[in-house]
């Protein structure tokens, strides 16, 4: 078994978030009960570019698709495909939270102002971003809740989770490629981007298991 640290995650890095509108059939499944948050007839769909630095629980890349959903609750979000680089943070996610992560390679090129990132798996190129930040959005460091909901091999598991940063724009293109896992996403534009920079993530905090 591969060792991971124990609840909750306290980890720093940056993300590149973009936001799509996807039609409904063609979301992965979503936990039973639940719906896709719908904006003129469509689903919004998150993806997003995670760089974690050295000084938290884990240092590594990932990506990540999140479809908030609505139902019992209130909004919750749920994560159907995202791929990391560390066998740590795979363990652990898939072991504490249900989030199904695979492994993957990732590169990056960040000098500042533009960053680079694409990533791979075993079976060829998957998906990559080039994006250059913008003006901050809102003024100092913001607060977000991040509840994740995920249904995985019969457990349904709601972990309440925190990103503090700053949040700037985000000129961003992406390529996912057309004959991949996330060929779903190909050839749509976002429909806004935003970077939440020198962020701080507590994953973890309030884990509810049923």
């Amino acid at each position: 078994m591969t060792a991971y640290p124990p609840e909750p995650w306290h980890l720093g890095g940056s993300l590149l978030v973009s936001a799509f509108l996807v039609p409904v059939r063609d979301l992965p499944a979503l936990p039973t009960g639940r719906r896709p948050l719908v904006i003129g007839g469509r689903a919004v769909v998150g993806a997003a570019f995670v760089n974690y630095v050295p000084g938290g629980a884990l240092q590594y890349d990932e990506l990540l698709v999140a479809v908030p959903t609505v139902g019992a609750g209130g909004l919750r979000v749920t994560i159907p495909q995202i791929w990391v680089d560390s066998p740590a943070s795979q363990a652990g996610g898939r072991e504490l939270w249900g989030i199904p992560k695979q492994l993957a390679s990732f590169a990056r090129v960040d000098d500042g102002g533009r960053v680079r990132t694409a990533m791979t798996d075993a079976r060829g190129a998957v998906a990559s971003i080039r994006a250059s930040y913008g003006l901050p959005l809102l003024p100092g460091m913001r607060q977000l809740a991040l509840p994740i909901l995920q249904h995985e091999s019969g457990r349904r598991i709601l972990s309440h989770n925190r990103v503090v940063g700053r949040i700037v724009g985000l000129r961003a293109t992406w390529t996912f490629d057309p004959g991949g896992p996330l060929a779903w996403l190909a050839g749509r534009r976002p429909l806004f981007n935003v970077a939440i920079r020198d962020a701080s993530i507590i994953f973890g905090m309030d884990v509810k298991r049923s």
